[in-house]
């Protein structure tokens, strides 16, 4: 895909996030809407993945640490074929394969349940670990949170996978500096996080997360690093591409009633035909 093709494909993955969260009448929209690119240039350009074929062996992982932001998950592995983008409206509802947090044995595409923060990060780990065991080639990404890394779980993982040198694991870290109750900076705060992971041994890229050249060059970085793992310090907008949800800790896990669905489509709408005139 060009530099378009992912604009407009991150832009229906953020439509999918707002329907879903709509319809199911709560849900975490704002960290899914901010880690929107990150997910679409993972899930259409970076990784080895096949809607038709789930589970093939090669396949690269992806272990969403940051569990709750999952309609952003569910949003891009419908609209990269996984399974129908209809299936977004039945989020959270009763018998309802899309759950809350993902489940790796109900959906296709997801390689490991999650929700518990800080625990995602360690799956990945073991999961690079193995493919360096078993002398398989494929890379390993995980997607946490910047509030989820306050969690000493994700530090204890950390020096692990520096400790056994893995070059196939890729940490993103989606910086929107925002968590349930307000800033990250004043809740607890993580930072310097980039000079916090190289202190643990990790090749530390900053980019900016909304920038697909950047995010681009940050993987093809990444994939070259060898001897240690890379950690991308992805700063970006809680809440990107809806107007009256961007920047505000309030949208961390509510959901818009009718009237601000509607606001929140015709922004994503705008949008997508300003990217339809490029």
């Amino acid at each position: 895909m060009n530099k378009l093709e992912l604009m407009k494909t991150a832009n229906e993955v953020r439509k999918g996030i707002v329907t879903a969260v709509h319809s199911a009448k709560c849900g975490h929209p704002g960290g899914s809407l901010s880690a929107a690119d990150i997910y679409t240039y993972l899930f259409f350009e970076e990784m080895n993945v096949d809607p038709a074929d789930p589970k093939k062996a090669d396949r690269d992982r992806f272990v969403l640490s940051k569990g709750h932001t999952a309609p952003g998950y569910y949003s891009t592995l419908a609209n990269r074929g996984f399974f129908p983008v209809e299936d977004l409206t039945t989020l959270r509802k009763m018998g309802s394969y899309l759950q809350g947090h993902p489940d790796m044995k109900h959906i296709p595409g997801v390689d490991m349940s999650s929700g518990s923060l800080g625990q995602g990060i360690s799956a990945a780990v073991g999961m690079a670990i193995s493919a360096k065991l078993s002398g398989d080639d494929y890379r390993v990404y995980t997607l946490l949170g910047d509030g989820e890394i306050q969690e000493g779980q994700v530090w204890e993982a950390s020096m692990l996978a520096a400790h056994r040198k893995l070059d196939n694991l890729v940490v993103i870290v989606d910086n929107n500096n925002l968590q349930i109750d307000g800033p990250i900076s004043e809740v607890n705060s993580p930072y310097p996080i980039d000079k916090k992971f190289e202190a643990f041994n990790f090749h530390v890229i900053n980019i900016d997360g909304h920038d697909f050249d950047a995010i681009a060059a940050a993987f093809k970085e990444a994939r070259e690093t060898k001897g240690q793992p890379t950690a991308i310090i992805a700063k970006t907008t809680k809440g990107k591409g809806v107007s009256f949800m961007e920047n505000q800790a309030s949208w961390h896990g509510a959901a818009p009633n009718d009237e601000q669905y509607a606001v929140a489509m015709a922004d994503l709408e705008k949008v997508g035909e300003a990217l339809c005139q490029m």
